[in-house]
């Protein structure tokens, strides 16, 4: 039986990969990619050439499976997205739990991650939080936000740049909140903000670009 390894890359600086992560693409006979055009580009900037595998949220069954037979045989894989750790917020957490049902041997190779990234800078008690995943568009919205309000603890999510608007201003009916809003972490235009909701919101516009992190202070600050 083969290996999979869960290879973390970066979220942008593409400075911020690890040697180790380095290594494993180079030694393993496949990538198996979220996206094969984004992972190409990465791959062809480290010098690195493997056959890659498309591995998405509308193709992981056939996927799984082709992958599983290739292990089967003793081949090793790279599971990869296109920015940060694998099965944050991605469909490869399917992929990891058949594998291991099948007796693989599944390695993490850590990398960079958005949450840890914002929250390592983000000034506020971080020793518990609650990660969300993307906000919700529609369904289960207000009940969440029902749920940050009464929140204990900090609450970390992803929002698209065509709904952080929106989000701040459904948030901000929770009255003082505090908030530290990350865009294009660790890029070229990679922009903070801290301060309270009703400071935050004018510095957000519905024309910026790239995915926001957030970060929830729900408790009132002075």
């Amino acid at each position: 039986m083969g290996t999979l390894f869960v290879v973390g890359t970066p979220i942008g600086n593409l400075q911020d990969i690890t040697l180790r992560a380095l290594q494993t693409l180079k030694d393993v006979d496949t990538v198996a990619a979220e996206d094969t055009r984004h992972s190409k580009k990465l791959l062809a900037h480290f010098g690195i050439q493997k056959p890659l595998i498309s591995f998405h949220k509308f193709s992981h069954d056939a996927s799984t499976s082709y992958i599983l037979s290739e292990l089967a045989k003793g081949k090793t894989i790279a599971y990869v997205v296109d920015a940060g750790t694998p099965n944050v917020s991605d469909p490869g957490s399917f992929l990891v739990q058949k594998a291991i049902e099948a007796g693989v041997k599944v390695i993490p190779i850590p990398g960079v991650s958005a949450v840890t990234t914002l929250l390592s800078v983000a000034g506020i008690l971080t020793d518990h939080f609650r990660f969300i995943g993307f906000f919700p568009r529609k369904k289960g919205r207000k009940t969440l936000l029902e749920e940050i309000k009464n929140s204990q603890e900090p609450v970390v999510f992803f929002e698209s740049p065509y709904r952080i608007v929106k989000t701040l201003q459904e948030l901000q009916k929770i009255e003082n909140i505090y908030v530290v809003v990350g865009r294009e972490l660790t890029k070229t235009f990679e922009t903070i903000y801290r301060g309270t909701i009703v400071q935050v919101l004018p510095q957000i516009t519905q024309q910026q670009k790239g995915e926001f992190t957030v970060i929830i202070q729900p408790q009132s600050v002075d």
